[in-house]
């Protein structure tokens, strides 16, 4: 095949590629489709790593005005504009807990030193703690199996919504329904009330 050379193809582009380096220049006419095809990327990527729904959301705007404001970086020969969103919102989300983080680490550092001069009776924190546990598990036992199942796997396994389904093998709606309901019967019945 003489005459023939290595050229690698221009990297395709999608409409949604398209659309985003058309709103480089800053026509706000042109970032309405651009966030109406990203801002699901964005919160879906967020709420993967923050599993919070209201920070998810939170992440999801501040990532949305960023890419309004540095579209002009947007190369669609380097990435497209679905990956480039949801690295962004990746870092930010990442950014949110390592921050959340360190603010609960200072406010443990805070209460330690304040009751570490604090008088403490052990014996009677330790009654309190095996008490609470005796009326969780009582609770627990209260829920339907599936409920049970759910919230078990969800919060003492560290799973995610996901991952629970899968392991259950049910719906993602199911067990976020099963986990809502269980969690609901499980505040009413250890009588916490709401904020």
């Amino acid at each position: 095949m003489v005459g023939q050379t290595d050229e690698v193809p221009p990297p395709t582009t999608t409409p949604v590629d398209a659309a985003l380096v058309a709103c480089s220049g800053g026509d706000p006419a042109t970032f309405g489709p651009v966030y109406d095809a990203l801002a699901p990327v964005a919160y879906g990527t967020s709420l993967g790593v923050l599993r919070d729904p209201d920070h998810a959301a939170e992440v999801t705007q501040e990532v949305m005005v960023e890419v309004w404001q540095t579209a002009a970086r947007f190369d669609p020969a380097r990435a497209s504009a679905r990956t480039w969103v949801a690295t962004l919102a990746r870092r930010r989300a990442v950014d949110r807990v390592r921050s959340e983080q360190a603010r609960r680490d200072r406010d443990q550092r805070d209460l330690d030193s304040s009751l570490g001069s604090a008088p403490r009776d052990v014996v009677a924190e330790d009654v309190e703690r095996r008490l609470e546990g005796a009326a969780v598990r009582r609770c627990l036992d209260a829920l339907t199996p599936t409920q049970r199942e759910a919230v078990v796997e969800a919060y003492y396994g560290g799973r995610t919504y996901r991952e629970v389904a899968d392991r259950l093998g049910a719906a993602l709606p199911t067990v976020k329904s099963r986990i809502r309901d269980g969690l609901g019967r499980l505040r009413d019945c250890l009588g916490v009330r709401r904020g």
